[in-house]
């Protein structure tokens, strides 16, 4: 994408921002999260304070974005941003609060963790009723907000890096490349090693070793899809 293409892009993901700072907010939080559906790992949250006078273009839905464009992007909120958090939620407290619940927990600590308070939290379709902050839930706001797209960037990069972290130390599960997700790489690895510290047991449970290989023979990339409760061997 050029640079002008990149700047109409953000230009057109500046609709909900606009309405707020024309109904009097200042300070706009966009609060997305990354890795609600994998097996395995952390859920992230981040919370993000655009500067509306330095923006970031090439910002988008961090799904459409390569790696290498995702870092680069990274960087540039992290140094440009008002303010920023991102906080990480373990597989843990997901089996414990369920996934919903500490996908909310990562947000609403995303959201305290700024070191400006905003006036209002745009949110990709998550409700945050106690954030005891004005919210606007966005549907596919990531694609629609750049203070959202901006915030599922650092969730994003924050949880793949971590992800990145956890294949060194549990090897032979291809962390690195599939990120936790359901892929057909992920279950030959479940199959033949079990599960692993950071597999969350509450999405391991409701399919059978037989079901799974069968599955398996089937040889679709993602097995199943993301979030659904699936395999112990």
């Amino acid at each position: 994408m050029s640079g002008k293409d990149e700047q109409d892009r953000y230009a057109s993901m500046l609709r909900h921002e606009q309405q707020a700072w024309q109904d009097g907010y200042v300070l706009l939080a966009g609060v997305d999260e990354a890795g609600r559906g994998p097996l395995a790992g952390p859920v992230a949250a981040a919370a993000c304070i655009l500067d509306p006078q330095n923006p970031v273009y090439g910002v988008d839905d961090s799904k459409k974005l390569s790696a290498a464009k995702r870092a680069k992007l990274y960087d540039q909120i992290i140094r440009q941003a008002l303010s920023w958090h991102v906080v990480l939620i373990d597989e843990m407290e997901i089996d414990r609060r369920n996934i919903l619940g500490a996908t909310r927990l990562a947000m609403l600590q995303a959201v305290s963790g700024l070191d400006l308070r905003p006036d209002l939290l745009l949110v990709d379709a998550v409700n945050l009723d106690d954030a005891a902050l004005p919210v606007w839930p966005i549907v596919r706001g990531d694609a629609q907000s750049v203070s959202i797209a901006a915030a599922s960037i650092l969730a994003k990069v924050t949880r793949d890096r971590k992800m990145e972290e956890y294949d060194r130390l549990y090897p032979g599960y291809g962390f690195a490349r599939h990120k936790g997700y359901g892929t057909r790489e992920h279950y030959e690895a479940l199959l033949r090693l079990g599960p692993c510290p950071i597999h969350r047991r509450t999405f391991l449970r409701t399919l059978d070793q037989h079901a799974a290989a069968r599955c398996l023979e089937e040889g679709s990339e993602t097995v199943f899809p993301a979030g659904e409760k699936t395999v112990l061997p």
